[in-house]
């Protein structure tokens, strides 16, 4: 029997804005808690948007004996592509067999596991190539001649994180960007948080029954700031860059390479005309703000490419790089690529079974993120009781809500009698938004319809969509992570974008002060 429930303006209180922590508002204000979410910066501006884009089972995993990680990776593959199957969707991937490196019995035997281990319904079993006929071929060196070709996914994070914030909040949760949680104690059986907001540094109080630390890189600087814990030590910094660089290869499919160092990268078609190669695994001792690609890594990544590509890949050829920090639970390994990737939740109860409760997180992937939601909502009711029944494994997430393979009918369906816009511009927006495109293409029918052009096929109507609905408020938010634009416009076109977002928030705001007075 749960507890009397005390007075306060949440039942649970999150911080952090990532994939884990608006993963979890979602699934616990859809089991009727009330919820509020506090992130400091923009959505998924850490980790979340800094990965490699991957839903997967993690197949190297399997060597370090993660066999229940990987099922459940695997697992939830295909559940999440057909909740999103506007941001994620089938990829298949090239694994070159090469001579001296891990032999084929073992490679053999890894992707017989990957393929039986998860319940693969719809994603297409493990072939093997030759290399000498298939088009796989073509853009490797001579001497590769046999490969093994599997199946995961791709997703674009970013929005993944954007569209479990918007469901969390049409379904009742208070998403919070560009707020710090300042201080947060508990009294009186809750915790009393102030909040930050980091463009006025305006504060506010609230209180909750329950704290969620789901901070990522930041957790343990939660509890040592604004927890007060001096002690806390429990994740692992880990430092994981990419390069970005022009389309290398015509197909559709991807590449995952071993090295001699025994890692592995991947090359992955990218944003129609660019290559995305990654990653990179080096602990990190640094503020997780300021994580960049360093040099070493850039040409490390440029090189271990080469290796295995016809045309080599000079440093000038990159075109963009990108850095994250993973917070993996500190299990003592001695190798970063060797630390777990499986999540830890650690509930603490202050010592007294009256105190407020807190659940810290360590740890986690994208692509496990739901699994973690659900593993966090049992310590939840544990702890202060109350909730409805599991329900995110059959609801579609905002814009998701048709066939799991019916994108390319949702994309025609949207360029109906829209002939007139720009080439590519229907197909990004529904691969973006999903049936939610119908709202920003409401009454357009020309290109003039969609208001001024930023460039890169980026457009005053979209812009406004984000604005209003998805927390964006600098041209960052836009650019890198509602989109990947910024590959495609110009500095001059991203700074006339910021000046003409900030116009707008502004008015928008001054708006909202004067219907308040």
């Amino acid at each position: 029997m749960s507890e009397p429930r005390k007075r306060s303006d949440f039942d649970i209180l999150i911080v952090g804005g990532g994939i884990n922590g608006c993963g979890i508002a979602r699934d616990a204000v859809g089991r009727g808690y009330s919820v509020c979410l506090a992130e400091m910066n923009d959505l998924a501006s850490g980790t979340s948007s800094w990965s490699t884009k991957l839903v997967h089972g993690g197949l190297r995993y399997l060597e370090h004996y993660e066999f229940r990680l990987v099922r459940e990776a695997l697992s939830e593959r295909e559940l999440l592509w057909a909740n999103a199957p506007h941001i994620i969707r089938p990829l298949r991937f090239v694994l070159p067999h090469q001579r001296g490196l891990r032999p084929r019995w073992m490679l053999r035997l890894g992707l017989f596991l990957y393929d039986h281990l998860g319940g693969r319904k719809l994603l297409p079993a493990t072939r093997t190539l030759d290399l000498r006929h298939d088009p796989a071929g073509a853009p490797l060196k001579d001497g590769f001649s046999t490969a093994f070709e599997y199946s995961d996914c791709w997703v674009d994070d970013a929005r993944l994180v954007v569209l479990n914030a918007r469901d969390a909040q049409a379904r009742g949760a208070q998403i919070n960007t560009r707020t710090k949680v300042a201080s947060a104690e508990r009294a009186d059986g809750l915790w009393h948080a102030t909040l930050q907001d980091t463009r006025d540094n305006s504060t506010r109080e609230v209180s909750a029954r329950l704290l969620v630390n789901a901070a990522g890189p930041w957790v343990d600087r939660l509890l040592e700031g604004a927890l007060k814990r001096n002690d806390a030590h429990n994740v692992r910094l880990v430092q994981g860059s990419h390069i970005v660089v022009r389309k290398l290869f015509d197909h559709d499919r991807a590449y995952i390479f071993q090295n001699a160092d025994g890692r592995i990268i991947f090359a992955i078609p990218y944003e129609q005309d660019f290559t995305l190669i990654g990653t990179t695994d080096r602990d990190y001792d640094g503020d997780p703000a300021d994580v960049a690609a360093t040099e070493e890594e850039i040409v490390y990544l440029a090189d271990a490419a080469s290796e295995y590509f016809r045309q080599p890949i000079p440093r000038s050829d990159v075109v963009w790089t990108y850095s994250g920090v993973r917070p993996l639970f500190d299990d003592g390994a001695s190798k970063a690529q060797e630390a777990t990737r499986d999540y830890v939740l650690r509930l603490d109860s202050g010592g007294k079974g009256t105190e407020a409760p807190l659940i810290n997180i360590f740890g986690g992937k994208i692509t496990t993120y739901r699994r973690l939601a659900l593993s966090v909502m049992e310590q939840i009711e544990e702890a202060i009781g109350g909730g409805g029944p599991a329900w995110t494994a059959k609801a579609a997430l905002p814009g998701g809500d048709f066939p799991t393979e019916g994108l390319a009918e949702l994309t025609r369906s949207l360029a109906k009698g829209r002939e007139a816009l720009p080439g590519g511009l229907v197909e990004r927006l529904a691969r973006n938004y999903g049936t939610q495109a119908h709202a920003i293409l409401e009454g357009v029918a020309t290109q003039e319809d969609l208001g001024e052009h930023f460039g890169g096929g980026l457009f005053a109507r979209e812009v406004t969509h984000m604005m209003d609905h998805e927390w964006a408020r600098e041209a960052e938010d836009v650019l890198w992570r509602r989109s990947k634009l910024g590959l495609r416009l110009s500095k001059e076109e991203a700074a006339r974008l910021g000046r003409w977002m900030k116009e707008r928030y502004s008015g928008k705001r001054s708006a909202r002060d004067a219907r308040q007075a």
